[in-house]
């Protein structure tokens, strides 16, 4: 029985709230249960210098989590005047998963930051994030045509994460911070819609697990992120 009382394959309820930040070009509030996580989209007319006059655009991804996003307070990273490796690794991920679904010279020469500051924590904040940014992403996008700064659409698909693990020897959906803290092996994959992997990352924590151990892992995440991309198309319809 898992602490939450779910089934293997049951998520935790997922809601999306579109145009969350006013002053942003997209924006919403992602929860999975009660991790919830504030993304929003800044678009810049300029782009990284090493891609300065190629005629193509950049997409990235910045994250940090509030000091009471947890049990304790946290310190805040600019307090301690460096960013951890934790968040280094989840924005670098965060970029790659919407890179991904971008095609950046249909973009144009313009820079789109993700900004997804974790409000509150309860396991999953990164999957929230890269899950909800899109949104964000998609809502800036269609700011930006419907202006016609850019005439053809550069998403190519949605994007979204979940995290799976084996927990008391059962592969199992959609982590919560119990089930993590004490989870033998624990997975968190990015998938295209369609079927694609853009990223997957599995790591044994108290036992090894074979190779069916990780088909079912993968096959848990298809079950989550087609609900994700559910969710994500009903936000960006509103």
């Amino acid at each position: 029985m898992r602490p939450s009382g779910r089934a293997p394959d049951e998520m935790r309820a997922i809601t999306i709230e579109p145009g969350y930040a006013k002053h942003a070009e997209g924006s919403c509030l992602i929860s999975f249960g009660d991790t919830r996580v504030l993304c929003a989209a800044s678009i810049e007319d300029r782009t990284p210098p090493w891609l300065r006059g190629k005629g193509e655009g950049w997409v990235t991804g910045e994250y940090s989590m509030l000091p009471r996003a947890t049990h304790t307070r946290g310190q805040r990273e600019a307090a301690r005047g460096k960013q951890s490796g934790r968040t280094q690794e989840i924005q670098r991920l965060i970029g790659r998963s919407l890179r991904a679904v971008v095609d950046l010279k249909k973009l144009g020469e313009r820079q789109i930051t993700l900004d997804c500051d974790v409000i509150q924590a309860d396991g999953g904040t990164r999957t929230a994030a890269i899950s909800g940014a899109w949104v964000a992403l998609r809502i800036a996008i269609d700011g930006l045509m419907k202006e016609g700064a850019i005439p053809h659409d550069p998403i190519t698909a949605k994007v979204a994460a979940i995290s799976c693990g084996i927990y008391k020897g059962t592969p199992v959906l959609d982590l919560d911070y119990p089930e993590d803290s004490n989870a033998e092996a624990d997975a968190n994959f990015v998938l295209l819609e369609g079927g694609k992997i853009a990223e997957a990352q599995a790591t044994a924590e108290g036992a090894a697990y074979d190779e069916e151990g990780l088909l079912r892992l993968l096959r848990l995440a298809r079950i989550g992120c087609d609900r994700i991309f559910a969710a994500q198309e009903e936000a960006v319809r509103r």
